[in-house]
């Protein structure tokens, strides 16, 4: 049987199930998907242990215990709804509708599911919740240059002559772009891996480039350098499709490789070889990861890398150019699952989701959150600066209901849990942010228990509160059906049909993609080396380096905290998925913080020891790995392990902060400074 990856990960999967007596018992790659190829992550060829994992959630439960004790008792599914429905009532009563919160992301990626709650908090008038957490800061900064969050197939970097892995630990977060890479090397291409650390995936590559965290754009700016000072661009595409290549040209005067040499932390000559071999020739394919946005200069940094293929035309080449997501690269009509219509004038306010902490414990909030319902998500895990996070949690006046697969950090903390479905038990729509698929999931499993899934949980609610009634009375299969028909031609000819029958449609976009071979969809039509738009919203018009606030620069707090420290996944989470799975968080080890030896050395550390890691937000304790992988002054700690399976019962963001980045109102992760000391 076919099913689908549901996790926040650009691949999207097709899977190959099987179940045997009522049971998952084999997870595979589908080897006739164009993309997966028959090729899965570990973590997913484990997902039978995630199904039936005894931290699942099988009844609605209720709490008896003090917040975060965990402590819950069975109850009925009318008695739970009607529970909320009762409390929900109340807080509308006195407060407003805005002093409910919704607070979901990408648990599962499934379009019925991951919008499932919309309409009904849009039409009760909730708290909006800007969900940020991930991608945004990113795909704002690729607009500014190119207008569309799109770029060219990642399929076509096989025939590429030199790959470019800029940020992006495939081996862990993308799995199948390894597949690509591996291809391409065959064929004769050169791989560079440019990572603060040695990954697995810059193990693999020809070359690794290790620069200093944030510095990304410094490097791209100092590589332009060199491509402009050397002739090494094409101007015919840059006569016929850029805007600002006078002014850019004039701009690189100042990011000489001998200038940029100690903010990247590498020699100037390695810059400029770099440099000449990609200015070589336009059949160059650069792979970008989101994790380089999640830096205060996140959004200048992609929106400098997308500057860069257009320099030498690779934009225009079939095996050329670069990709980031393929988020924008076909549309539907979102308005079909949101229902913005629902929502009351003027639109309620909009909260952040990165400073959930701030929201929940903010005594000026006017109303106060009251009332928060979790759904696809683990904010007492993934949200950064958590002390602060866990102490909203914990207020006792916070009526909180969870609807989740296992038993979370975040479920701990809850008044009333709901049974979750798992994707392997409800009817879902998938669309890729890494591929140019669309997939449909069917159940291949009943709901474990009592569980149910978003859609129809949140349709139960929205009948007792006698709102959106008619559109989860449309079914998931109903919704399905009308959102296939509508939105742009690369998806209007896509049908139910079809998918049922073959499990998976290619979105209908020219083969090759070039989405950016003769201009761009921004206000100009071109691609944008220079941006009105940025200027507008008070940030450099041309692609610049932007020193991180909290990062070396700054040395009054660097005196405390000498140590950059950055937090990107481990192998076997995703996330904070997966971490409920003992099998692998055996094989995942532990908490690890990486340090280079000299960083060890100086503070009587040795392999093995057990460390305390402490930013300007808290502190958490991780077991210290001496290793050559990351450099001097940088600590790197992979993973987000649950706060109960911590040491000290803290997870790694009890060090991030909630300060967003340069645009979009991401989140600012990997600029953190810390101490490291023997516990």
């Amino acid at each position: 049987m076919l099913s689908v990856c549901p996790h926040d990960c650009p691949s999207c999967c097709s899977l190959v199930v099987t179940v045997d007596g009522g049971r998952l018992t084999s997870v595979t790659g589908n080897p006739d998907h164009p993309f997966t190829k028959g090729v899965i992550c570990g973590k997913v060829r484990e997902y039978a242990e995630r199904v039936h994992s005894p931290l699942r959630v099988l009844r609605p439960l209720r709490r008896v215990g003090p917040k975060g004790a965990g402590q819950l008792v069975p109850i009925s599914w009318d008695d739970a709804v009607a529970t909320i429905a009762e409390r929900w009532r109340a807080i509308i009563a006195t407060d407003g509708a805005e002093a409910i919160l919704p607070f979901s992301y990408a648990g599962s990626m499934g379009q019925v599911q991951y919008y499932a709650g919309h309409p009904l908090f849009h039409a009760l008038g909730a708290s909006r919740l800007d969900r940020s957490i991930c991608v945004t800061t990113a795909y704002a900064g690729w607009r500014a240059t190119v207008g569309a969050v799109t770029g060219n197939d990642s399929e076509q970097m096989v025939g590429a002559d030199l790959v470019v892995l800029w940020g992006v630990n495939a081996s862990y977060s993308t799995i199948n772009v390894m597949t690509l890479v591996k291809q391409a090397r065959a064929r004769g291409a050169h791989v560079v891996a440019i990572d603060p650390y040695r990954t697995p995936t810059a193990q693999q590559a020809d070359e690794h480039l290790m620069v200093r965290p944030g510095t990304d754009a410094a490097l791209a700016l100092a590589v332009m350098h060199v491509l402009v000072a050397e002739g090494r661009v094409d101007h015919g595409y840059i006569a016929r499709a850029t805007l600002g290549f006078d002014r850019l040209a004039e701009h690189l005067r100042a990011y000489s490789p001998e200038a940029v040499a100690p903010i990247v932390g590498l020699d100037a000559e390695t810059i400029v070889r770099f440099a000449r071999r990609y200015g070589a020739t336009p059949r160059t394919f650069i792979r970008i990861g989101i994790g380089l946005s999640r830096h205060e200069n996140g959004a200048m940094t992609c929106r400098t890398l997308a500057c860069l293929p257009a320099l030498t035309g690779a934009y225009a080449d079939p095996h050329g150019g670069a990709l980031l997501s393929t988020g924008g690269a076909y549309g539907f009509d979102y308005s079909v699952l949101e229902r913005p219509d629902l929502m009351p004038t003027p639109a309620p306010r909009m909260i952040n989701m990165i400073q959930l902490g701030r929201a929940l414990t903010d005594p000026t909030m006017a109303p106060p959150v009251r009332a928060l319902y979790v759904y696809s998500s683990n904010p007492a895990a993934v949200c950064p600066d958590q002390t602060l996070v866990l102490r909203g949690l914990a207020r006792e006046d916070l009526f909180t209901v969870v609807h989740e697969q296992v038993m979370t950090d975040t479920a701990h903390y809850a008044d009333i849990v709901l049974p979750a479905t798992t994707s392997m038990e409800h009817l879902d729509l998938y669309r890729s942010f890494g591929q140019l698929t669309v997939q449909l999931a069917r159940p291949v499993l009943p709901p474990q228990g009592e569980a149910k899934s978003n859609w129809e949980t949140i349709g139960r609610l929205a009948r007792a509160m006698g709102v959106a009634e008619a559109h989860y009375a449309k079914g998931d299969e109903g919704l399905i059906r009308e959102f296939l028909s509508k939105g742009d031609p690369s998806v209007r000819g896509i049908t139910w049909e079809q998918l049922v029958r073959d499990g998976w449609v290619r979105v209908e976009l020219p083969r090759p993609y070039m989405p950016f071979a003769d201009g761009a969809p921004t206000p100009s039509g071109k691609v944008e080396f220079h941006s009105a738009w940025l200027e507008r919203q008070g940030l450099p018009a041309l692609p610049t380096y932007v020193p991180l606030a909290e990062g070396p620069d700054n040395r009054e707090l660097a005196v405390r905290f000498p140590l950059q420290c950055i937090v990107p996944p481990n192998r076997f989470f995703l996330n904070s998925s997966f971490s409920q799975s003992e099998l692998l968080r055996r094989r995942q080890g532990t908490a690890t913080a990486m340090l280079a030896a000299s960083d060890a050395s100086a503070r009587g550390i040795c392999d093995g020891d057990s460390v305390r890691v402490e930013s300007p937000r808290g502190a958490a304790r991780f077991t210290a790995r001496i290793t050559d992988a990351t450099r001097p002054g940088v600590v790197v700690i992979e993973g987000i392990w649950w706060h109960r399976f911590s040491p000290d019962g803290l997870g790694v963001n009890v060090l991030t902060s909630d300060r967003v980045a340069d645009l979009g109102g991401g989140p600012a992760f990997h600029s953190n400074l810390v101490q490291v000391s023997k516990a």
